[in-house]
């Protein structure tokens, strides 16, 4: 699989996305990803909650490289969450394409009815 470029983000959320999944069944002891599978949803969600703490504080911190390096951070691992959730990149940027072109205050008032 070769590895795809920066310039096409959606190839590189597929790609992550395909080897997330194959994860999905792999031993625990033999992959990161697969370990926190093997953890459970509650580790997965630890540490997308870390993730997204250190991503706060280095915003707070103003380092555009610290800032990117948590940000992917965050990513990575909210895109475990999903595949988790048996979820894929493409099910939210759907839900952002949906929501492209509304009202911030209308999309939001309309879930809350």
């Amino acid at each position: 699989m070769a590895e795809p470029t920066s310039a096409d983000g959606l190839a590189v959320l597929r790609q992550l996305a395909l080897v997330l999944e194959e994860r999905k069944g792999a031993d625990p002891g033999s992959s990161y990803v697969a370990g926190l599978y093997g953890k459970g949803m509650d580790a997965i969600l630890k540490k997308v909650g870390e993730e997204a703490t250190e991503t706060v504080i280095a915003a707070k911190g103003g380092d555009r490289d610290q800032i990117v390096y948590e940000t992917a951070d965050l990513w990575f691992h909210t895109l475990v969450m999903l595949a988790a959730c048996d979820l894929g990149p493409e099910d939210v940027l759907n839900e952002l394409a949906r929501r492209f072109g509304l009202s911030g205050l209308d999309e939001k008032a309309a879930r809350t009815r």
